[in-house]
């Protein structure tokens, strides 16, 4: 069988119990159609999300739980016990509980991920600190990720329909922004960014928008002199290996004006400089995407929101994105290793005729 036509079996890591991580995944999984193109594997707990499923009054979902991935059955939802039978959902509250049987899940789906048995990772929301154990030490899910799969170098893109965002420096405090930044990082988050916008996203010739540090771009040097001293060189050095960045733009009349438009990706220097403007213009529809990663993972952009959990009025959009968004991420990495393989094959039939 093709992998164009095969099932792509998709894990996903059922987050913090307390939150509104099952009724985002459980309204996701409700619509029937998604079981046509894939197999879903929620790695979770029956008994928790029967708790969801009745305080939340779905009832137009049938799970099938299964003992292990290979049980998965591609015409259902499959939940994978793999946490607790005694764990408790104490909803809106962060408890230890949550943390450990959120820890579970996502080690089960990533030891499966590391091994093939799932195709794709679909994260659902954590609590950043219950979570925090001697196994998680991590500010997060890409932390984690980029140690369990041995990678380099990692970087957190936001997207959306009209934006797609990549962050230098992720999860770090923000008086130790401009002491992190440095040309060769962001020379490397470029590489990475363009990478990924031609391999996962299909983009034949990818503009990426480079942000600058300082408002108004420092004022000459006015306001510092990061833009000078290190975005402008590594702009320079990227499109000296043929990559188009343009840049940097004064992050606030960038996006005031509408220029984000008019490219494929925006490098944004910190979390915030890139996530405000993010979820401002798309927050129900945004996907947290992790490139650089040899496997696919995504996740809704938004987080536990205990406040509303558990009341029937969190909108699935995010994660439903999520889930189509590995799909076709996984989709476009295949296609691209057909191509070129086919045009390495190619290559070598010609040097051969040719000799």
């Amino acid at each position: 069988m093709s992998s164009h036509n095969k099932k792509t079996k998709v894990g996903i890591s059922h987050g913090d119990i307390n939150g509104i991580s099952y009724e985002v995944v459980l309204k996701t999984l409700q619509d029937n159609r998604i079981i046509e193109f894939c197999t879903p594997i929620l790695y979770g707990s029956p008994k928790v999300s029967a708790y969801h499923r009745k305080a939340l009054n779905i009832t137009s979902i049938n799970l099938t739980t299964i003992k292990q991935t290979e049980e998965a059955n591609p015409k259902r939802v499959n939940i994978l016990n793999c946490i607790d039978d005694n764990v408790r959902v104490e909803l809106g509250k962060s408890t230890t509980m949550a943390g450990e049987s959120s820890f579970k899940a996502l080690e089960t789906a990533v030891n499966d991920l590391i091994e093939n048995k799932i195709d794709v990772l679909v994260t659902a929301p954590i609590n950043k600190k219950n979570i925090q154990s001697k196994d998680f030490k991590f500010p997060g899910h890409t932390e984690y990720l980029k140690e369990k799969f041995e990678a380099e170098e990692v970087l957190m893109i936001m997207i959306s329909d009209i934006m797609k965002i990549g962050i230098v420096t992720g999860h770090i405090p923000v008086k130790d922004i401009a002491a992190t930044l440095n040309s060769d990082l962001i020379l490397s988050k470029l590489r990475m960014f363009n990478e990924s916008l031609k391999v996962d996203f299909a983009i034949r010739k990818p503009r990426i928008a480079v942000l600058g540090l300082n408002p108004h771009n420092s004022d000459d040097g006015l306001i510092g002199d990061e833009e000078e001293k290190i975005i402008i060189p590594a702009v320079e050095a990227a499109r000296n290996e043929n990559i188009i960045a343009i840049g940097p733009f004064p992050p606030d009349g960038f996006f005031g004006s509408e220029n984000f438009m008019k490219f494929d990706g925006i490098l944004a220097m910190y979390h915030d400089q890139g996530l405000i403007p993010f979820k401002a213009l798309t927050f129900d529809s945004g996907v947290n995407y992790t490139a650089g990663l040899p496997v696919v993972r995504t996740s809704p952009d938004h987080g536990t929101a205990y406040e509303i959990a558990g009341q029937n009025v969190a909108s699935p959009n995010s994660f439903r994105n999520a889930l189509y968004l590995a799909l076709d991420i996984y989709k476009n990495r295949n296609l691209y290793k057909e191509l070129t393989s086919n045009q390495l094959e190619k290559a070598k039939i010609d040097e051969k005729n040719n000799q």
